[in-house]
């Protein structure tokens, strides 16, 4: 079926046409993943001179509590409100850290909280951005390839606006987060086999059946809802960098365009100062990027993820090449942790700050504490961690390292004998 494709910008469009990455080729704005020259990925080309016309601090601060109070820096394609689906994503709380900072030897640390969005992580982010540009586009069926976020997040906001969805999962994926796609109605489709045979038979799809794949067809679009992370960021330190920041690496896409976001705030004049250092972090069993960092090379060599920290587990990466890119010209790192580091990292952030993340995050925390171990952070130093998914998605993740305290009968003294027992 023939890509659906826009002639032209409705009035206010911040984007106006695709240009490819690696070769600058430009296409018309279309549900399109790759470059008809070189094949390589495309991204949205904005309207600069539009762009700093519009945007403001003002502006940005008299808008919605959500992440469309920064419209004038995302890939909208008409300023038609109707069009945006918002289920009330992103301006999700940055939350100072004291009690994880004292145990991991920081003095400023905060935790960018995105557990709280509608779905549970920072896919509905990048999941409002694309479903709205592919109504603007006049697609009419959405689905995604994913590890498990991004099948509810999508499953969701289709569900909002009415619109079919099919979500294909590896079928080893965690079975919340299969329920918690099907719940809204979703065509929930098991694969047999890794996320990248999942993505594979999507790209197929994308060309054949002319749906709207917000991570394949619509990736130009969908990759830049995740800039609002570091908008935000900036926006809730008082249009302040931080120092450094720590976030997770599945596809790169999300660690690419923090540091995006960061780039064209101090463009358009919103903030003051310099980019942060991005920093990384990868489970062992799916670290692509980060050995790839370890060896000196951006070449990043595929692997078969072998993790507990499925919604990282990308073995090649669609943007790990940028993410390593971004890492050096920021002075940062990417780094890897076994997976006993990813739960005693949840249940480290979980005692100390009383946020329960999923493996993601204890992917974050527990390479944040690395990092901090090699003296990658001054004293004084601003950091800002990105827990991105709720913990309730990955329960069998720490199912065998918890549970009850006590097992006693109804009885007073029954307990008070075991509570004396375990006091001594």
């Amino acid at each position: 079926m023939s890509t659906t494709t826009l002639s032209r910008p409705t009035g206010g469009a911040t984007v106006t046409h695709l240009r490819c990455r690696e070769c600058g080729e430009t296409e018309p704005l279309a549900a399109s993943h790759v470059c008809g020259f070189c094949f390589g990925p495309l991204e949205g080309v904005y309207d600069e001179d539009l762009v700093a016309s519009r945007v403001s601090r003002e502006g940005i601060q008299a808008g919605p509590a959500s992440l469309w109070r920064y419209a004038d820096l995302l890939p909208t394609l008409t300023d038609d409100p109707s069009v945006r689906v918002d289920l009330g994503t992103g301006w999700s709380p940055l939350r100072p850290a004291p009690r994880l900072a004292a145990r991991l030897g920081l003095q400023d640390l905060w935790l960018k909280d995105d557990t709280r969005n509608p779905s549970g992580s920072f896919k509905d982010r990048v999941v409002s951005v694309a479903i709205s540009a592919a109504r603007a586009l006049g697609i009419d069926t959405m689905a995604c390839a994913s590890t498990g976020n991004l099948a509810g997040a999508v499953s969701a906001h289709a569900a909002a606006v009415g619109m079919p969805a099919y979500v294909f999962v590896p079928a080893s994926l965690e079975q919340a987060k299969i329920l918690g796609a099907a719940v809204y109605g979703a065509n929930v489709v098991a694969v047999d086999g890794t996320y990248d045979d999942v993505n594979r038979l999507c790209a197929e799809l994308a060309d054949r059946e002319g749906w709207g794949f917000v991570n394949v067809n619509l990736r130009a679009f969908y990759a830049e809802g995740s800039k609002s992370i570091g908008f935000e960021i900036a926006e809730q330190l008082g249009w302040r960098l931080p120092d450094h920041v720590v976030a997770p690496i599945a596809s790169g896409a999300m660690f690419v365009k923090i540091r995006k976001a960061f780039g064209e705030l101090l463009q358009y004049g919103l903030v003051d100062g310099q980019l942060p250092t991005l920093n990384g972090a990868q489970a062992t069993g799916c670290s692509p990027v980060a050995t790839a960092y370890e060896a000196g090379t951006v070449d990043v060599t595929p692997q078969i993820p072998d993790t507990i920290a499925r919604s990282l587990a990308i073995g090649n990466p669609a943007d790990g090449y940028y993410a390593l890119k971004v890492a050096d010209e920021t002075g940062g790192a990417i780094g890897h942790v076994s997976d006993d580091e990813v739960v005693r990292g949840m249940q480290l952030l979980a005692e100390t700050e009383g946020i329960f993340a999923e493996t993601a995050g204890g992917v974050t925390v527990a390479n944040l504490a690395r990092f901090v171990e090699e003296g990658r952070f001054g004293s004084g130093d601003r950091v800002v961690a990105v827990i991105s998914g709720n913990g309730y998605k990955t329960l069998d993740a720490v199912a065998d390292h918890l549970g009850p305290a006590f097992q006693v009968s109804p009885s007073l003294d029954d307990f008070q004998q075991q509570l004396a027992d375990r006091t001594a």
